[in-house]
């Protein structure tokens, strides 16, 4: 991953806080690179590119789209800051009750986060981390209230893969983490692209994605497992239905994927980091081939799918986390330092704004809480944070 000096906060942040917003600029306004946005004000990017067609800086970022569709926020309020000890958190996912469950990358912790305080649930046996590895990504059973499976991406001495372990409350109240049950292995590792993040589809099969491990033969190589977006059954089988028979794999040419989302029509969004140029927001369509290692972006290649969203330079974007509410998909960037948001209608993606450019780092993770808040994870290589928004519209 690439890597970026935080940045300091701009707004003054209380424990819980409601004053620092960011409000849609007006269409048109575009950030020089390098230069910082204002109190969290969004800006759009000076050169993204959507579905293949150039945006000048002078475009507008069109959030009036029909309403059947996404659109932007009026702005978005930080409700919470949550100071509480966290070290380089990488996933976070909600329990039914509401209870915030985050993973550590270098720790191999599994943290609870619950009336604003953080406690230990308990560690991964098996991780080893190093460089971008170690403990990332994790995912709820769709059964979690009767089954309590917890599912998490690690890297371990020899390859990334993914267990499953209980998660349930002892008698005292406190969550208590089981032993891990290996369900899928083999997925390569190396000290940068490990990909990492895992969900649960609409289908209830479980979603990988994966990075290339730096061996650029993998991504085109359907066989593979790097450079690729898998789905899984729950036991860790290839799932019914894959495009390619009774194969893990369900899109591929990836270069590292770390965000996946559905939107409310079923389709897959998925974020993904380019070399030194193009980051990409791709819709994902079964068996199909993003490109990498021949092509990044949207060159409009037969046979290859383009982006729908490209950020050309990776100094804006580095896009890891990504979240979609309300018809708009979040994604947190790490050396960008900011929030992204780009308004979906059906298969089109509008060109992304930013929000809180610079006012908290880098950022790892975006989710949706049960409440209909968006959580942002922090990834500073400091003691990190939790940021709770309320979008307002």
């Amino acid at each position: 991953m690439r890597k970026a000096k935080a940045v300091p906060v701009l707004c003054t942040l209380a424990f819980a806080l409601a004053a620092c917003t960011g409000s849609p600029s007006s269409p048109g306004t575009a950030a020089t690179p390098g230069s910082p946005a204002t109190a969290g004000s969004p800006v759009t990017p000076s050169s993204p590119v959507t579905a293949g067609s150039p945006v000048t800086p002078s475009s507008p970022a069109t959030p009036g789209i029909a309403p059947a569709s996404g659109a932007l926020p009026a702005r978005l309020e930080v409700a919470e800051k949550l100071d509480v000890g966290l070290q380089l958190p990488w996933s976070v996912v909600f329990l039914p009750d509401g209870t915030a469950v985050v993973s550590e990358r270098d720790s191999a912790q599994v943290k609870e986060i619950r009336d604003g305080k953080a406690t230990t649930t308990g560690g991964v046996p098996g991780v080893v981390p190093g460089g971008e590895g170690g403990l990332l990504g994790l995912a709820l059973s769709p059964d979690f209230a009767t089954d309590h499976w917890l599912y998490a991406y690690f890297t371990s001495a020899t390859d990334n893969r993914i267990a499953r372990m209980k998660l349930a409350r002892d008698g005292s109240g406190n969550l208590a983490l089981g032993n891990p049950e290996v369900v899928f292995s083999g997925i390569p590792k190396a000290s940068t692209h490990n990909g990492g993040r895992i969900r649960f589809g609409p289908d209830r099969f479980l979603y990988v994605g994966t990075g290339d491990s730096q061996r650029r033969e993998q991504p085109q190589d359907i066989n593979a497992l790097g450079g690729k977006i898998l789905r899984l059954t729950p036991e860790g089988k290839p799932a019914p239905g894959n495009p390619f028979g009774n194969n893990p794999v369900y899109s591929y040419g990836h270069r590292n994927v770390q965000g996946l989302a559905w939107d409310a029509g079923g389709r897959l969004w998925a974020s993904e980091f380019g070399p030194d140029v193009d980051d990409e927001l791709n819709l994902i369509i079964p068996g199909g081939n993003y490109g990498w290692p021949t092509v990044t972006g949207a060159p409009s290649r037969q046979g290859l799918i383009d982006a729908k969203v490209v950020w050309p330079s990776t100094a804006d974007a580095s896009p890891s986390g990504l979240a979609i509410l309300d018809g708009v998909a979040y994604t947190g960037a790490l050396r960008g330092q900011r929030l992204w948001a780009v308004a979906l209608d059906g298969e089109t993606a509008a060109p992304p704004v930013a929000f809180f450019t610079g006012e908290f780092g880098r950022l790892r993770d975006v989710a949706v809480a049960p409440t209909g808040q968006l959580w942002l994870l922090s990834n500073n290589e400091n003691p990190d944070f939790a940021v709770i928004l309320r979008p307002v519209r």
